[in-house]
């Protein structure tokens, strides 16, 4: 799953899909030092989606790829119960 983070944010959470970018929006209250924003991103998409979830790429960068441990429908009912 592509997704965009913003660390250091005031209100951490998982946000709607950026129609420019077609990414995910996650915002999370960790600055991006030492890997504790990727870390925040991890555990927060965690308890939303209940399954393992891990940074494959953009470790460095606020666009990131995750591997969602679970079917395609799984992450979509999460997401949509968020809403």
């Amino acid at each position: 799953m592509d997704i965009i983070v913003t660390p250091s944010s005031n209100t951490p959470g998982v946000q709607d899909v950026d129609p420019w970018r077609h990414r995910l929006v996650v915002k999370v209250h960790a600055p991006p030092e030492g890997g504790k924003a990727n870390e925040e991103v991890e555990e927060l998409l965690s308890s939303v989606i209940g399954v393992k979830v891990q940074v494959l790429r953009g470790h460095t960068q606020r666009m990131k790829v995750v591997l969602l441990h679970t079917s395609p429908d799984k992450v979509r009912a999460a997401l949509e119960h968020l809403k």
